[in-house]
């Protein structure tokens, strides 16, 4: 069984690596707008199904794999800094707080369609402006939901968290694992 990867994140795709499993990443352009009328977790759950989405270039039968992460702080969606200024911004609401990362996974295999929603609580540590000017100064903070990326030195900005940690670095694997199995199952 083939298994496609809808995501060109170089860690979702060291996360599947690791789960074992060989795939083809195969990323979709998709409207990633978030729906002002929905809360952040249908936000985030559609957009893992809709990530998933066939397109022309997947095969029927493929194991089809989506997945949007957010970070959510007093059901405030944080993006991805569009600069210094707002990477500031972020790590400076998120400091000395308690904030959910969720991730929403779509799974497709022929007509079954999986969705849910991984979140995991994120407890920053209490940070002088110099700790986040610091941490802002490595880069590591662009391209990263809520500023930061808690495998790499972001970590040092964490407390401690409670549920998945690789939920937090962008694919929650024990429960994609689940599914996954019982996908295989049914071809046994």
């Amino acid at each position: 069984m083939n298994i496609i990867l809808k995501s060109e994140s170089p860690r979702r795709k060291e996360l599947l690596s690791k789960m074992g499993y060989s795939f083809e990443i195969k990323a979709m352009n998709i409207d990633e707008k978030i729906d002002t009328n929905l809360s952040p977790f249908e936000n985030v759950k559609r957009l893992g199904l809709l990530k998933a989405s066939v397109n022309e270039m997947d095969d029927y039968g493929s194991i089809l794999i989506g997945c949007d992460t957010i970070v959510v702080l007093d059901n405030e969606i944080f993006g991805k800094p569009k600069n210094k200024d707002d990477a500031f911004k972020m790590l400076k609401a998120l400091n000395g707080k308690k904030h959910q990362v969720m991730s929403g996974v779509g799974v497709i295999y022929k007509d079954y369609h999986y969705n849910f929603v991984e979140v995991s609580n994120v407890y920053f540590k209490n940070l002088s402006d110099d700790e986040i000017i610091g941490y802002i100064s490595t880069g590591e903070c662009f391209g990263k939901a809520g500023s930061y990326a808690i495998q790499g030195i972001g970590g040092t900005l964490i407390d401690h968290i409670e549920g998945s940690l690789n939920n937090i670095i962008g694919l929650p694997t024990e429960k994609l694992k689940i599914i996954l199995e019982e996908i295989y199952g049914m071809e046994n």
